[in-house]
Formats: C-alpha cells, sequence, structure tokens
C-alpha cells in the first residue's frame, strides 16, 4: 500500500511539473511573440536631395529610382512631404527627436548642440522599448564617437572615403567602437552596414537609421554608377543622379534582407529627404564635385535649400509598410517629425505631448479622414513660415507673402494684399506657435546675406541682377 502511495505521489508531481513547465513555455512564447509582434522601423534619410529626384515623382525623366519606386508604388507617396528646416543639422535635429528643433535650441547650423544632448531621441525610446537600435551614414549632430549616448547601440559613422566609427563590422560582430571602417564606396558601405544590422538582429524588434550623404558636395560617385547615366548633361547633374542610384540599390538591398528573413511584412519604412537641393540660382556646372550646386533639381518648386520657400523644405517622402497601407499618393500635409509620433505608438509606448509628429499610419490605412495637422510651422534664423491647408504665410525680416499651394505650387502668385484677414490669422497663429521656441518670437535674428539673395530672386522677381550667393 505504501508503495502504491508513493508511486501515486510521483505521478502525480510529474503531471504537475510537466503543467508548470508548460505554462512556464507559453508564457515565454507570448513574450516572445509579443516583443515579435512590435514593428520594426527604418528611416532612409537623404542629404540635399530635391523634390524632383524619385522617378515615381513623374517630373524628371532622367532620374533612376526602381526600388525606391516600388515602395512608393506599393505604400504612400507623400505629395506635400516636409522637413523641419531647410539645412542639414537642425532637420536631423528634428526628425530624431520628433520635437520642432527650435525649441531645444538648434534652429541653424552652428548653433549649440548642448539643447539637443538633453533631449531623449526615438532611438532612446525604443530602446527602452525593447528595440535593437542601430545607425549608418552621417550624423552632424556632433562627434560620432558620441553617438551611443544618444540611445544608438550600434553606430556605423560613415559618410566619405575618410574611416569613420563604428561598433560592428561586416561579419555581423559587435567591435569597441573606434576608427577605422572599410574602404568601400561610403554609400555602399552604408547600405551594407543597414543589411548586417538587419541579419544582427532579425529575431527581435529593431531600428535602423540610414542617413546616406547623397547627394550632398563633394559629389563623389564611382564610376559604376556614373554609367548608368550617358549622355550629354551637366556633369554635376550626372553625379547626383549616379549617387541617388547609389542609394536606390542600397533601398533593394535593404528589402532583399528583409524578404529572405520574413521581416518584410512587419517592418516600416520611411524615406524622407533632410531638406531641397541647393541650386546656388544659377546651377553652374563647376568642375569638381565640391561646393555649389548638388546636381539635384527642386522642379517644380519655388527657392531651394537655405529658404522657407517650398524648394527648400518640401522633400521626396514615402512611406512603406507592406499591405497595411492605402495605396497612393498622400496629399495632406506631413512632418519628418511624424516618424517619431508613429513609432512610440506603434511599439506601444506611452503618447508624449512633447512631441510635435502625428501617428501617420491611421491617416495612411484610412482609418481617421481629413488632415494630420491642423498646421505645420517653421523658423529658420531671419525667416517663419505656416502652412495651413491650402494657404501659406511666408515671412523673412520685414517681407512676407501669402501663398494658394493648392493653386500656385510654385509660389508666384503672391496674394497678401488679396487676403488681409487670412493673413492676419495666419500671422496671429504663427506667432503664437513661436512663443514655444528658444528664443521667441517671428525670427532668430535677420536674414544672411544669401537668404535675402534668395528672396530677391525667387520671390520677388529680380530676375535681370547678377545676384551671387556665398558657398555655405
Amino acid at each position: 500500500m505504501k508503495s502504491y502511495i508513493k508511486l501515486a505521489f510521483a505521478f502525480a508531481f510529474c503531471v504537475l511539473n510537466a503543467q508548470c513547465q508548460s505554462t512556464n513555455d507559453t508564457a515565454k512564447k507570448s513574450g516572445v511573440n509579443k516583443e515579435k509582434s512590435k514593428p520594426n522601423f527604418i528611416v532612409i534619410y537623404t542629404d540635399d536631395h530635391g523634390y524632383s529626384d524619385l522617378s515615381i515623382q513623374g517630373i524628371k525623366n532622367d532620374v533612376k529610382t526602381p526600388n525606391i519606386d516600388n515602395l512608393a508604388r506599393n505604400g504612400v507617396r507623400m505629395e506635400s512631404g516636409y522637413s523641419t528646416a531647410p539645412q542639414c543639422v537642425p532637420s536631423r535635429g528634428g526628425i530624431l527627436t520628433g520635437r520642432f528643433q527650435s525649441r531645444f535650441g538648434l534652429e541653424l547650423n552652428g548653433d549649440s548642440l548642448e539643447g539637443f544632448d538633453a533631449e531623449t531621441t526615438i532611438a532612446d525610446r525604443l530602446k527602452s522599448a525593447g528595440y535593437a537600435t542601430g545607425m549608418a551614414g552621417k550624423w552632424h549632430l556632433g562627434p560620432g564617437n558620441q553617438i551611443t549616448k544618444h540611445g544608438f547601440d550600434h553606430v556605423f559613422y560613415k559618410n566619405s572615403a575618410q574611416p569613420g566609427v563604428a561598433n560592428f563590422n561586416f561579419e555581423g560582430k559587435s567591435i569597441p567602437l573606434a576608427a577605422g571602417t572599410t574602404k568601400m564606396y561610403h554609400l555602399d558601405a552604408c547600405s551594407k552596414a543597414a543589411t548586417t544590422f538587419i541579419e544582427m538582429h532579425k529575431d527581435k524588434p529593431f531600428f535602423f537609421y540610414l542617413a546616406y550623404r547623397a547627394p550632398h558636395v563633394p559629389l563623389d560617385a564611382t564610376q559604376k554608377y556614373l554609367d548608368r547615366f550617358p549622355g550629354k548633361m551637366p556633369e554635376r547633374r550626372r553625379q547626383a543622379l549616379a549617387m541617388l542610384s547609389a542609394v536606390d540599390d542600397g533601398v533593394g538591398e535593404i528589402m532583399k534582407t528583409l524578404d529572405e528573413n520574413n521581416l518584410t511584412d512587419n517592418t516600416v519604412i520611411f524615406i524622407i529627404g533632410d531638406n531641397g537641393a541647393p541650386l546656388k540660382i544659377t546651377k553652374e556646372d563647376k568642375p569638381g564635385g565640391g561646393p555649389g550646386w548638388d546636381g539635384s533639381l527642386n522642379d517644380p518648386l519655388n527657392g531651394e535649400k537655405g529658404t522657407l520657400i517650398e524648394g527648400g523644405i518640401r522633400t521626396p517622402f514615402v512611406v512603406y509598410w507592406k499591405d497595411k497601407l492605402v495605396k497612393g499618393t498622400y496629399k495632406h500635409p506631413v512632418s519628418s517629425m511624424d516618424f517619431a509620433a508613429t513609432a512610440v505608438e506603434l511599439a506601444g509606448l506611452s503618447t508624449d505631448d512633447k512631441l510635435d509628429g502625428v501617428n501617420l499610419i491611421p491617416f495612411l490605412n484610412g482609418e481617421k479622414l481629413g488632415a494630420p495637422h491642423d498646421k505645420l510651422c517653421w523658423r529658420w534664423g531671419g525667416q517663419s513660415a505656416i502652412r495651413k491647408g491650402e494657404w501659406k504665410f511666408l515671412k523673412g525680416d520685414d517681407r512676407e507673402y501669402l501663398f494658394n499651394l493648392d493653386e500656385d505650387i510654385e509660389e508666384k502668385n503672391d496674394l497678401l494684399a488679396k487676403h488681409p484677414e487670412i493673413v492676419k490669422e495666419l500671422k496671429k497663429e504663427l506667432l503664437a506657435w513661436s512663443n514655444g521656441l528658444t528664443p521667441t518670437g517671428f525670427s532668430k535674428g535677420e536674414m544672411s546675406k544669401n537668404a535675402n539673395a534668395y528672396f530677391d530672386y525667387y520671390l520677388d522677381g529680380k530676375l535681370n541682377k547678377k545676384i551671387k550667393v556665398g558657398k555655405k
């Protein structure tokens, strides 16, 4: 009898232990599945990339971007996608924090980075949600060896033929952060870093920020890409097209890697330009690839980098999430700051009122109708602007303009005198918004000599005067 009781007890213990183990395994699997259900995020950020220069835009026939076109065709192409500034440093501060950069004092190239250094980046936020975080390419927000302090665990900082700084290699191994990456062409190297990172972290949610230095000067396309664009054209245009072709190849490699690892369905991709192309008014085809026009174009937009005219801030902008968005062109204005707000919500993080962006997914999948933003505002040095619906009010020092962008995308017909009531309201809203900036007000100092020259040429019709602009 005692033997029977011992046997029964042992059997019951085994059953109970098996049930507990099964429960633990189920809990573990549930946790893994919960983590895997979080979408991955990739931001591809191009540099001085004009509005014209995706072939899917249907504006120029010489540009070739089949891989980006495919994402746009099967995702959403933004007709009015905006950067937060017409210049590299502040626009990067905006997209990486999800906040308008003048809120923390980063309005112009050369401004102190102390405010940015104190901000919580989207990499910080996603890292707290269990994401692997990484970046490749251009940083421009401080020393390369400080990037890991801003939420990026994996760094491949390289934007030229110079060595760069990295803490992982193409074999997928983490290494001590140090100078010396690869002699590979920097655009190809950044693409390789992206696919390597994906392979390294395919079993957990990840965020990768891929900031190609293209087609920003110095123009340095390799012969492989230049050969794709034969025929007569400005050499700077050929260089820009070639560099963008290298970027597009990289996008193709990224999609191939996602497909091979069954990650495409659960990866959200944003492709955005940091600001418009620098035309230097005349688009002079200077020999060499140094300062000057970078070969990119902003057509049909007026203006260029260094202005809050549309050509300075409206950029190529594509969002892709396989089979989860209503395919097509989206008309309402959106901002690069919307990426951070989108990622925060999709990652299951608490919403933060400090973020200036909006989760775009409900607007792009048809759940929400109407515009994501009541208005978008900018301030950059002596310039400020507000877009609300079809109306845009632009101010540069004492010069003021009003445009109906639905009817006049080229900003050629100033309606300031015809609609004083609209001007008054927009100006009031712009000033109220500016009270949240550092410093407050319509401007931070006066417009530069170059900015004045751009306003003379693009807005005031001083076409017969020989206008010169500096290198910056």
